[in-house]
């Protein structure tokens, strides 16, 4: 007989289980979220306490949602900050909510993982009852497949519209094939922005995590941490995230250094799975044009040319990416909103919003790097 559980860690599920309801996309698998746990970079004190929801029949796993009871907004890429204030302003309380997700990773994926339509429904139906049975302000699914869509909004949650940009393979032989399928403009900004960065001199080697040391993680996080200094932030992940989850699962990261004369410069960090690469982090010890350009775009670019990747998706935000010849994806998330006085409001807003989303998305559409086809003669 199949039964609910609710989890606050993921050790408590199998790993193989686990991965054989998740695929193969690197964010969702069981060692990278029970890594995020077991280096504290979720848990108590984090504002993201694990509360995740599976359904067994015996020891077989049907179907599990990787769920967070969230303490704030921050790490999640969907910004609902002015909900949050609506609830204050009103003196109710938006916190604590509940967030399908994958912390800290704007990476569009399947959420609602299960081994048929009928465990998948009925995983949701459960998310649903618990918000509303444990008095949860809302109930978030963060940047769910396309597939998962119809099915959330189906069981009453309002969809929210957004745009990242991901450059697409289309099967070019080299990066200058690539360079060739844009327009001339676009074509000469980018060779000039390689050639300031190759003024710098700096050699690059790719990395996975079975090739990278212990130090050279360590400067990477000494990097990461400075770039979010610099903006006058808190890095989300700690040392001992990168070290484990290179032990744990190798094959899915990637590090990027910049060297001069055998010195570390510069270095980035990704993400990578059978499909694609995803852009994350990066930092440098100095100050050079360019090398941001470089080593987060053009690098990860040339890379999956040469790995034969589908796509490299350059994380959340960004119009400059439009340029770089990324091309505009819409994404979305959905919400329930448990008081039927704020939903209301809530999807009045998502309303006008998806209008101007979809115009945004047609004047991107527009403003395409890539040369227009040659009309018919």
């Amino acid at each position: 007989m199949s039964e609910f559980q609710q989890l606050e860690r993921l050790s408590g599920i199998d790993a193989n289980a686990w991965d054989a309801l998740a695929g193969q996309q690197a964010c969702l698998t069981h060692a990278f979220l029970a890594t995020l746990e077991d280096t504290g970079c979720v848990g108590p004190g984090t504002g993201w306490n694990p509360c995740h929801l599976v359904l067994r029949d015996g020891s077989a796993l049907l179907a599990a949602l990787p769920q967070y009871e969230k303490q704030h907004s921050y790490g999640e890429y969907v910004f609902d900050w002015a909900w949050a204030d609506a609830y204050a302003r009103h003196g109710l309380a938006y916190y604590p909510k509940r967030v399908a997700a994958v912390p800290f990773t704007p990476i569009p994926g399947q959420r609602l993982l299960a081994v048929n339509e009928q465990s998948r429904r009925a995983l949701l139906t459960q998310a649903l009852t618990l918000a509303e049975h444990d008095n949860q302000s809302s109930f978030h699914v963060l940047f769910p497949s396309p597939a998962e869509r119809d099915l959330l909004q189906q069981a009453g949650l309002m969809l929210r519209h957004g745009v990242q940009f991901h450059w697409i393979n289309a099967g070019d032989e080299n990066f200058d094939a690539f360079l060739n399928r844009l327009s001339r403009d676009k074509r000469k900004k980018i060779r000039q922005e390689r050639r300031r960065a190759a003024e710098h001199a700096l050699t690059f080697r790719w990395l996975d995590g079975g090739s990278a040391t212990h130090a050279e993680w360590a400067w990477f996080h000494r990097c990461y941490a400075n770039t979010y200094a610099r903006h006058r932030s808190t890095p989300y992940l700690n040392l001992a995230f990168f070290v484990t989850l290179a032990a744990r699962a190798p094959q899915s990261v990637r590090l990027l250094l910049a060297e001069r004369n055998n010195q570390r410069v510069a270095s980035a960090f990704f993400l990578c799975d059978q499909g694609a690469l995803y852009g994350r982090y990066w930092g440098a010890s100095e100050h050079l044009p360019f090398l941001h350009f470089e080593m987060c775009y053009y690098q990860a670019i040339e890379y999956c040319i040469a790995h034969g990747l589908s796509r490299f998706e350059g994380g959340a935000q960004g119009e400059h990416k439009l340029a770089r010849g990324m091309q505009p994806v819409a994404t979305c998330s959905a919400h329930w909103i448990g008081d039927p006085r704020f939903r209301d409001s809530v999807d009045r807003h998502l309303a006008l919003e998806a209008g101007a989303i979809s115009m945004y998305l047609d004047e991107l559409n527009e403003r395409s790097p890539f040369r227009k086809p040659a009309p018919d003669q």
